[in-house]
């Protein structure tokens, strides 16, 4: 009975010391980059749901249910992508994020800890991280080209065009109309 405990706790030790490495026909190299870029613009939608979130908690003013209810409807979008980030991220053999620590140590966004931040400045801030997040994306999809990652690729290119309707909204609500409100 001894040997037997002994060799299930033998098994537990070594799969717990093995590599999390997933077949991949990718080479090391490739793996490494792309798992490092898509990690990093994991880390950047993550923040980005975050301030999404922060600004709809926060939100006040006239246009208080419009805006919202969009900032809802954004922080919705950019965590339904989280899940099939990481997910890429293990299929091609890498690590991803394990913490809200490493967030912080690996995202690009700024975050906004001020206390009161005005309306519009929100939409403007989060136009402008939108913006600056599909520019960075485009990057990450040059480098799965390159790579001849065609699946995260194929994933960036629909989510290049969800970040960029992101910033069409947000540039469009921030919009000062004439007094009619047009």
């Amino acid at each position: 009975m001894k040997d037997i405990a002994d060799s299930t706790t033998n098994d537990l030790r070594l799969r717990r010391a093995a590599a999390l490495a997933t077949p991949t026909d990718l080479s090391a190299a490739a793996t490494r980059d792309i798992a490092g870029a898509l990690n990093t613009m994991l880390a950047d939608v993550f923040a980005l749901f975050l301030k999404s979130k922060n600004f709809h908690w926060h939100m006040s003013g006239p246009h208080f249910r419009d805006y919202h209810m969009l900032l809802d409807e954004q922080a919705d979008q950019l965590f339904a992508m989280t899940d099939p980030l990481a997910e890429r991220v293990r299929k091609i053999g890498g690590r991803t994020i394990r913490s809200i620590a490493h967030i912080a140590r690996t995202q690009t966004v700024l975050d906004n800890d001020e206390d009161q931040v005005q309306p519009l400045d929100m939409l403007a801030e989060l136009c402008e991280d939108n913006k600056q997040l599909a520019a960075r994306m485009r990057n990450v999809h040059d480098l799965c080209n390159e790579h001849r990652d065609i699946a995260s690729a194929s994933l960036i290119e629909a989510w290049i065009d969800e970040t960029e309707r992101r910033t069409w909204f947000m540039f469009e609500a921030s919009r000062r109309g004439d007094a009619t409100g047009h």
